[in-house]
């Protein structure tokens, strides 16, 4: 069995954890992914904190594994929600779209590991001497808010730049992508879009059926001309958006036209008008399965690459 320093540090099983995305990870998918063996997520978005309270009691009713919350640093409720998690005492906290330093300290008094999702070297580096006690290095190919820089080379400049744990993420649907980011150096993987696909993902399943007929080239990038670029499956609202991008927009206009668009497809199901968020991946992704299934193939498949590695040397 794949074991590595992120098991012994979450408590988990598998070096896997499921990304914390906004309207997608509810109880019922971060319990389902820490029940199977992973490190479920509880995505807060920009829900107020008596919401995320629920979420973390719901995942207690259904799981007495470790479990997380991801931070949402744009979201106005951060302040609140960080208190949550303490007086909760989750496991571990997540967060992304910002700099989660100022909060690191006092998570870590209450003994809960703090793992940044980070897209550059530089905020990894700045984050591992705030205190963290891991990153995911997040390459672009993944869905929702990105960065600049692709998997492949993000993972290993991070792991050559800092010393605590780094979790890959970003392009990562199966075991050949969980062997590949141990190759690179990362000690585990987590996983966003191809959770989507599962059987205790709550999202709507017009969702579920956009990235099972997605392909290769199906996700578009929108939210560049104010600093914020999304990755979404191509639909009318996406190019739309960019449409309104390309016509110089104010920031404000721009901002107001996509308010609400990931609810509208990941919880009432409109995937025209709404964002289908999803990383490249997505056309890798054919069928809808359970999460234990899904994470027990995963780490069978990894094993199996690595054991048939060798054979290639000679």
């Amino acid at each position: 069995m794949i074991r590595t320093v992120l098991c012994d540090l979450l408590g988990i099983q598998y070096p896997i954890i499921q990304g914390g995305m906004s309207w997608v990870s509810l109880a019922q998918l971060a319990a389902a992914v820490s029940e199977a063996g992973g490190l479920g997520n509880i995505g807060a978005g920009n829900a107020p904190p008596e919401w995320v309270r629920e979420q973390i009691a719901e995942t207690r009713r259904r799981t007495d594994r470790p479990f997380g919350v991801n931070l949402a640093l744009m979201s106005p409720y951060v302040e609140q929600v960080v208190q949550v998690c303490i007086e909760e005492q989750v496991a571990a906290v997540t967060a992304g779209g910002g700099n989660p330093g100022p909060y690191i300290e006092r998570l870590k008094r209450e003994s809960i590991k703090v793992i940044p999702v980070v897209a550059s070297v530089a905020l990894g580096r700045r984050l591992e001497r705030m205190g963290a006690d891991a990153l995911v290095a997040e390459g672009m190919e993944s869905g929702g808010h990105i960065g600049e820089t692709a998997t492949m080379p993000l993972v290993p400049q991070m792991v050559d730049a800092v010393a605590i744990p780094v979790v890959a993420a970003g392009g990562i649907a199966d075991g050949r992508g969980l062997a590949a980011a141990l190759a690179l150096g990362a000690v585990g993987i987590q996983m966003g879009t191809r959770f989507v696909c599962t059987e205790e993902c709550p999202v709507h399943m017009n969702y579920k059926q956009c990235i099972i007929r997605a392909h290769d080239r199906a996700t578009i990038t929108t939210g560049h001309s104010i600093n914020h670029p999304v990755r979404c499956i191509k639909n009318p609202f996406v190019l739309e958006f960019q449409e309104l991008e390309k016509r110089g927009a104010s920031d404000e206009e721009v901002v107001a036209f996509g308010m609400g668009a990931l609810r509208r497809a990941a919880a009432e199901g409109d995937v025209v008008r709404g964002s289908v968020m999803a990383g490249q991946i997505a056309g890798m992704i054919k069928d809808i399965r359970p999460v234990k299934e899904l994470l027990e193939d995963i780490v069978a498949e990894a094993e199996e690459v690595m054991r048939r590695l060798p054979s290639l040397i000679h």
